[in-house]
């Protein structure tokens, strides 16, 4: 167990991105903020066989994205993710429950859930 905490830990050292940083979807074009990460694909085998059509890395981070101006969430791999220089903040009906404050572009996380 101690040596998977290790590789996972060196993995999300590694991520490109963070929680609470908005970003781009490479392939679809929707914006979103991250409001949770995994070190390496979580999900089941079925969802990914399913959902994950271009059969991105389970080995790399993966992230838990709220959609800007949508009801629901994703989960996308980061080699589908880009960093956006957009300071517009998202609108998600979960942003209040998972961020406290946003500013110059960030949303800082809610610590009262996380």
């Amino acid at each position: 167990m101690a040596g998977y905490i290790r590789s996972c830990s060196r993995i999300m050292q590694q991520a490109k991105f963070a929680i609470g940083q908005i970003i781009q979807h490479r392939r679809f074009n929707y914006r979103g903020v991250i409001f949770d990460a995994d070190p390496v694909f979580s999900a089941g085998e079925a969802w990914y066989e399913q959902v994950a059509l271009s059969r991105p890395p389970k080995d790399e981070p993966w992230y838990h994205v709220l959609i800007d101006r949508a009801q629901h969430t994703t989960y996308v791999a980061e080699r589908n993710l880009a960093a956006t220089d957009s300071a517009r903040p998202v609108q998600h009906p979960l942003i209040a429950y998972h961020f406290d404050d946003f500013i110059d572009g960030r949303y800082f996380v809610n610590a009262r859930n996380n």
